[in-house]
């Protein structure tokens, strides 16, 4: 495994965490909020991977480690913290004050349904997303997604079937082994210099990257509090030139890093808000995290923008010549209107209806990719369930938030990004 340290310039010194407000009383929002944590903190205990970053006090952390309340207790104490919630008035209250108190029952909602899952309940895939993430997504049939696969079939002639045609297409694209480490380098960089030009990012952010196997999901960020993010990529599949792009802006710029790292100024350094120190990640935070990280792909590479970059930069780095980036530019548009089929697959999947031999070639044909790359994606679906929702629904839901917003998109991308703004709320 290769690592690559890259280490941001620090501006200015960073500051140390503002020592968290003591709790006024049992029914304030901040004592609550304190609860909440625990709460969280606690189901991580119970659900390893639940709690996808977590930068409060430690020693909250070590006292849900040494003792952690059951299912039961735990189902208990998120009933309890909606009561509370619900008896907290907001007659005269701010407005960022009625967000708050709106945002903590959203995610006290999403922990006791998830709970409810961890105690053997089950739901149907669209019952489960809007539980867990509070948007309902539509299943349409597979048919609907026919006439996509009919004009990517016009777009790619040849012999062969429809998925051997695009990976061979593809195939001319993919990034060598060895030059992983400089391609991928190279468009986080760009990425994050496309984003600072609009967005004001925290003097002391930083990351590392790294390259690991045997995972489910092709890349991952790790928040690990003090704006810095630990970013893994999985290198056990071809990586494309173009998928440099999307993991450089999903994962780090505009995406995850920038999103946790504005989320911990605003609100944990300077409000002292401590609902935001930790992330469980079965919650409607994911619908806003993994949208907008989407979203931001389009935002910071606009119009053809992506394409050129790959062309003229990440291609020289990979030794790429000659290759049709127009053509594949056309193929990833229409791929992208493919993206929902999956919530269909996975909801005929995961309810028992279609086995797994048939959904794996459902993954192959819908998701135009070969049979053991399809294997990995419902590897996916079986560890995250409806949590799939969060990317293409995601993304679009968020774009159409952030364009009504007005004609400065980077405007309304920073003020999704340090907001306790909802999926409801996007809608």
């Amino acid at each position: 495994m290769r690592r690559l340290i890259l280490s941001l310039l620090l501006l200015v010194g960073a500051c140390a965490t503002p020592s968290l407000p003591p709790p006024a009383a049992t029914g304030s929002l901040d004592r609550i909020a304190a609860d909440y944590v625990a709460l969280i903190l606690e189901i991580g205990e119970r659900e390893p991977g639940y709690v996808d970053a977590y930068y409060g006090p430690p020693e909250w952390q070590a006292t849900a480690k040494a003792h952690p309340r059951e299912l039961p207790a735990l189902t208990r104490g998120a009933a309890t913290l909606t009561a509370r919630l619900n008896a907290v008035p907001t007659t005269g209250a701010d407005a960022a004050t009625v967000q708050r108190r709106k945002y903590l029952l959203a995610h006290v909602s999403a922990a006791a349904a998830r709970l409810r899952m961890l105690s053997g309940e089950t739901m149907s895939f669209a019952d489960e997303a809007e539980a867990l993430f509070g948007v309902r997504p539509d299943l349409l049939p597979l048919s609907d997604y026919d006439p996509v696969l009919a004009e990517i079939d016009v777009l790619l002639p040849g012999e062969g079937s429809l998925v051997e045609r695009v990976a061979a297409f593809k195939a001319a694209f993919v990034i060598p082994k060895d030059r992983l480490e400089p391609v991928i380098g190279a468009a986080i960089a760009e990425c994050r210099a496309r984003t600072a030009r609009h967005i004001t990012l925290p003097a002391n952010e930083r990351f590392s990257l790294s390259f690991v196997g045997d995972k489910p999901w092709s890349g991952y960020n790790y928040y690990l509090g003090d704006a810095a993010s630990r970013i893994e990529i999985n290198a056990d599949f071809p990586i494309h030139t173009e998928r440099a792009i999307d993991l450089g802006c999903h994962e780090g710029y505009p995406g995850h890093h920038v999103y946790n790292a504005l989320l911990e100024r605003t609100f944990v350094r300077q409000r002292g808000w401590v609902e935001m120190s930790v992330y469980p990640l079965f919650s409607p935070m994911s619908f806003v995290a993994e949208g907008s990280a989407n979203y931001g792909i389009d935002l910071a590479f606009p119009g053809d923008e992506g394409t050129r970059f790959e062309a003229g930069v990440l291609a020289p780095l990979a030794g790429i010549t000659g290759a049709d980036f127009a053509r594949k530019a056309r193929l990833g548009t229409l791929t992208r209107r493919l993206a929902r089929a999956e919530y269909t697959i996975a909801d005929d999947f995961l309810s028992g209806r279609v086995n797994r031999e048939e959904t794996v070639a459902r993954l192959a044909k819908y998701t135009l990719t070969t049979p053991d790359k399809a294997a990995q994606r419902l590897r996916f679906i079986e560890t995250y369930r409806s949590y799939i929702i969060n990317y293409g629904l995601g993304r679009d839901t968020v774009q159409a938030w952030v364009e009504r917003q007005g004609p400065d998109h980077w405007h309304g991308m920073e003020t999704l990004l340090s907001s306790q703004i909802l999926p409801v709320d996007l809608l």
